[in-house]
């Protein structure tokens, strides 16, 4: 929980880290030219976890000979260096005196949360030692004296040995790593705490002492264990959607040479001037312009909408784009570290770079923690010795001071919320990532949302199917099931395949339709320039203007198609809402303005901006940062990841791409758009228990600090009172669980019943 680095996390990730660090000239070869002089590097550094770590690095990396800055991914847990000259600057030696381990930045590194899996490991330790222990002090309690209270102290303390060797390790590595390097941090009290309760207690049982402490040391990791391991585990759901971005690049890809022979490069071998070849199913892997060939593209990673773009000779294609259809000559025009995908990949590092400058309200509250009861246990022992003169009570008074003062409360304040409110939005189809992201839902204004896949479905659905001749509807349908071009998937839904005449030589156009022949008769279904030139006498203004999805027999138009992209369900609902909570909406969307105005109308969304790339995303949600507002992104394509990290806090559905779902703070599971303002209730009710919680534990610390330090507190008291206080702590975060289904999301106007209750209690 503190926010002084390095804290456990960092003491486990330096214990189990077995690899050498780098030296200056593998540095120099993984870095990056950026031009003229200047290079980069990308480190990780597993260590880093909060808004002070990031901090502290970049301002320590800033102030090195050549270095013009370094910016931190928390997300990643990596560091981008940019600096200048033919020798390397001292990044890991640097990094190494702040205590920080650092490697080179490997993307296909395994994920594997090693941290978590100590974490339980020690949980279970100390809870076992705890409840044995325990058993033992209840006999003493009980009355046991003489030699009989002898051996049950030796068997606790016997218990307490491997407890605070592997469990309190976590504490003593992560002390000792801050005290040597020269800082503070929340870990150095608990560290000193346990110690001295067991020494202390060890000095009592050699000595023939009524009282031993061993209960109260063990337990005492354990309970801080459990907040500790909440709170990883809210934090750890750590977005993989950088590493997922570069992931979509192609490993590869065939090259055409000037002497007709192939070769597959791979992609970081491929450079402007060579000639690919796509095949259809295949990902574009460099940016480039086609010299030959007909296809449609699923752009979506480009633009976000579903519908395919076809193209042609002369027209430009950007990394990460799907080849759908046709076979494609590709020119290359930039390298693979220049493309369109790695631009994503940057724009994405940056805006979550961005966010992880957040700092939690625990991270806050904690900061002044650690010199405070430093401070105060050791101005408690001196007063002791100088009024008594007897050390055993002195230092037995301070051992009271530390553990009434230890930070489980505040340690079980903000995951135990977390982790309820998690639950509570899991029942009603939300499922939370990141711990953080309720406060930063708690305090948005604005709500952005995407358009194609997001307020609507990005399904196109055939909306005149009733005004088409039921017997060329049939063919048509049966001519798209050959096709898995969205258009064909819609009007596929309605094929009726009995008693139609058998279809032959069914062949698809890329980038135009589908043709077939039957009973001596070629039937095209497709683009209207390509599928038929002219309408049946009668029937010239039948078939609506020049554009569109049409079936042609020999040439005569037979049938119009006419496509829509459905909202959402409760989509209106859902803005309305949000508008009722206090936050203004707007809509964002690569879709041409007609589209967009649409859409907009039918939702009451008096602000869009169309025909947007991800970086025009990304820099309107910027634009609105720096306006003052706190943005709530909702986006599910390929195309809003970036978008997503720059937001304040950020929604996708389940239908989402991988990465979209990777990014975002939040993942709804159902269609409906209810479920974001549900959450931005949920999220409110959730901060306003955090600062309860926390005052509580202010408020026990204000009470039962004095009192220990009067000396009417012994240590084992003291155990017993700050367990008190974890569990007054845990009962009120449980209340966010009792408020049912029906939390919603509030503002200063009043109150205003909503569709909310209906989907909270369909969970």
């Amino acid at each position: 929980m503190s926010c002084c680095a390095p804290d456990a996390e960092m003491a486990l990730a330096l214990n189990r880290s077995e690899a050498a660090l780098p030296s200056s000239q593998e540095i120099r070869l993984a870095s990056r030219a950026l031009g003229g002089d200047l290079r980069q590097t990308d480190l990780s550094v597993p260590a880093v976890h909060c808004a002070a770590c990031i901090q502290t690095i970049e301002t320590a990396l800033g102030k090195l000979g050549r270095v013009e800055g370094a910016r931190v991914n928390l997300s990643t847990k990596r560091v981008s260096i940019r600096w200048r000259g033919d020798e390397v600057p001292p990044l890991v030696a640097t990094l190494g005196r702040l205590g920080y381990d650092a490697h080179l930045f490997d993307p296909e590194a395994d994920g594997k949360d090693k941290t978590l899996s100590e974490l339980i490991r020690a949980v279970a330790v100390a809870g076992f030692a705890a409840g044995n222990i325990m058993l033992l002090s209840v006999s003493v309690w009980s009355g046991a004296e003489g030699a009989t209270r002898d051996l049950f102290h030796w068997v606790s303390a016997l218990i307490a040995i491997p407890a605070l060797a592997f469990a309190g390790g976590i504490y003593f590595r992560s002390a000792w790593n801050a005290l040597r390097h020269g800082r503070m941090n929340m870990d150095v009290p608990i560290a000193v705490g346990v110690s001295l309760a067991y020494a202390m207690s060890l000095y009592e049982t050699i000595n023939h002492g009524e009282h031993a402490y061993f209960d109260a040391s063990v337990s005492l990791l354990f309970f801080l264990l459990i907040g500790r391991t909440l709170d990883h585990v809210m934090r750890e759901r750590a977005r993989t959607a950088v590493n997922g971005l570069a992931r979509l690049a192609a490993r590869g890809a065939m090259v055409l040479r000037d002497d007709g022979t192939r070769d597959y490069l791979p992609v970081g071998e491929i450079e402007p001037g060579m000639h690919l070849l796509i095949a259809a199913g295949e990902r574009i892997p460099v940016d480039g312009r086609i010299v030959r060939g007909a296809s449609d593209l699923d752009c979506s990673l480009v633009s976000g909408e579903s519908t395919p773009r076809s193209v042609a000779p002369g027209d430009m294609m950007q990394a990460g784009v799907l080849n759908l259809t046709g076979p494609l000559s590709l020119e290359v025009t930039a390298a693979a570290k220049d493309s369109f995908l790695a631009e994503m990949v940057r724009l994405m590092e940056a805006a979550e770079g961005g966010r992880a400058r957040y700092r939690r309200i625990a991270d806050r509250v904690s900061a002044l923690y650690a010199p405070v009861v430093h401070l105060t246990a050791f101005v408690t022992f001196l007063g002791w010795m100088a009024a008594t003169g007897d050390w055993h009570r002195a230092v037995t008074i301070a051992i009271a001071v530390l553990i009434i003062t230890c930070p489980c409360a505040l340690g079980l304040a903000v995951p135990i919320v977390q982790v309820v409110a998690a639950r509570r939005l899991f029942e009603a189809g939300v499922m939370v990532k990141d711990g953080s992201a309720l406060e930063r839902l708690a305090a948005i204004d604005t709500a952005v949302f995407d358009k194609t896949g997001t307020l609507t479905l990005g399904q196109p659905r055939l909306v005149n199917a009733s005004s088409v001749d039921p017997a060329m509807l049939a063919i048509a349908a049966d001519m798209a099931a050959h096709s898995r071009h969205p258009f064909s998937k819609a009007i596929a839904a309605f094929a009726v395949f009995a008693g139609q005449p058998k279809l032959e030589a069914v062949s698809e156009h890329p980038g135009l339709g589908i043709e077939a022949t039957t009973a001596g008769s070629t039937w095209r279904l497709g683009r209207r320039g390509w599928a038929g030139w002219k309408a049946r006498t009668g029937d010239e203004g039948k078939f609506g203007g020049h554009g569109g999805t049409v079936l042609s027999r020999n040439g005569m138009i037979v049938a119009s198609f006419t496509f829509e992209d459905a909202t959402r369900s409760d989509a209106k609902t859902a803005v309305r809402q949000l508008k009722d909570a206090g936050v203004s909406v707007e809509m964002l969307s690569g879709d041409i303005a007609n589209a967009c105005g649409e859409v907009a109308r039918m939702l009451d969304i008096g602000s869009f901006v169309p025909a947007l790339l991800p970086s025009g995303k990304v820099e309107h949600i910027e634009a609105l940062t720096r306006a003052g507002h706190r943005v709530l992104m909702v986006g599910d394509g390929l195309n809003d990841t970036p978008a997503l990290g720059a937001a304040h806090v950020s929604f996708a559905p389940a239908t989402a791409a991988d990465i979209g779902r990777n990014a975002a703070d939040f993942v709804f599971l159902r269609e409906s758009l209810l479920a974001v303002p549900l959450a931005l209730g949920i999220s409110r009710k959730a901060g306003q228990l955090i600062r309860q919680n926390l005052a509580i534990a202010i408020i026990y610390n204000a009470v039962a600090v004095p009192i220990a330090i009067l000396g009417y507190v012994t240590p084992l008291i003291a155990a017993i009172a700050m367990s008190a206080s974890s569990l007054l702590v845990i009962g009120n975060a449980l209340r966010l669980q009792a408020l049912g289904p029906h939390t919603q999301a509030r503002s200063t106007a009043p109150d205003r019943r909503s569709g909310i209750d209906a989907l909270a209690q369909s969970s």
